[in-house]
């Protein structure tokens, strides 16, 4: 599969109808349009990391306004304090790109990079985005682990590692939480329920089981 120019991500309109909708998009209560980034939102973390947590798609008034993944929004408002206790992460809080914030060992990006209506990118928009995050992966040369949050980035990264000849089938990795695989490289991929504020309120997922797999994702990441 060959890559996109991930110096070239935040001119990328090849889904007309995520480019639609970011146009269209209004603010929340007490905010501009300006105050938006409303472009494809690029991954973050260490560089030499050697855990990759993929999320499904930036969050309409969270990564969509802040320009940074889980960054602004009740996933992240989860997420990153568990982060932190994990020690992937220097601060609990993320509030915006200048709060200080950085990765250890980490890297977060995406599925999905633009905002999608509903939360719910199309078959195609994740297709089309595949090679930025192949190109991502690639940067990431210490990488041992991927963490992929909610069935849709989990399903979109097998089909990738389908498309490239890793995997024969990606149907042979049913996603549930806590799952882990190793794949044929040796690279390790685990499932997770997604940090959405919908699942955290209705307790599908929770801090202790977030925390359990930070764990194991921590080890399988030292011995993987």
């Amino acid at each position: 599969m060959s890559g996109y120019d991930l110096e070239k991500l935040s001119d990328c309109s090849r889904c007309p109808r995520l480019a639609g909708y970011m146009s269209e998009l209004e603010p929340a209560k007490g905010r501009q349009r300006v105050e938006y980034w409303n472009r494809p939102v690029p991954g973050f973390g260490d560089p030499a990391a050697r855990v990759f947590l993929l999320g499904l798609a930036p969050g309409a008034h969270g990564a969509n306004r802040t320009g940074r993944p889980f960054t602004g929004d009740g996933a992240g408002d989860f997420m990153y304090p568990l982060l932190h206790a994990a020690g992937f992460a220097s601060q609990p809080q993320a509030e915006h790109p200048g709060d200080g914030l950085t990765l250890q060992d980490l890297y977060i990006s995406n599925a999905v990079k633009c905002v999608p209506p509903q939360n719910k990118p199309q078959h195609i928009e994740f297709r089309q985005c595949r090679p930025f995050l192949a190109a991502e992966q690639k940067r990431l040369k210490n990488l041992k682990v991927v963490m992929a949050l909610g069935r849709g980035a989990f399903d979109s990264y097998l089909r990738l590692c389908q498309e490239s000849g890793i995997v024969e089938r990606a149907a042979d990795y049913p996603f549930a939480h806590a799952a882990c695989y190793q794949l044929p490289t040796g690279l390790w991929v685990v499932a997770c329920y997604h940090t959405s504020r919908y699942n955290v309120n209705t307790g599908r997922i929770n801090a202790k089981m977030f925390m359990d797999l930070l764990r194991q994702v921590r080890i399988l990441a030292e011995n993987g």
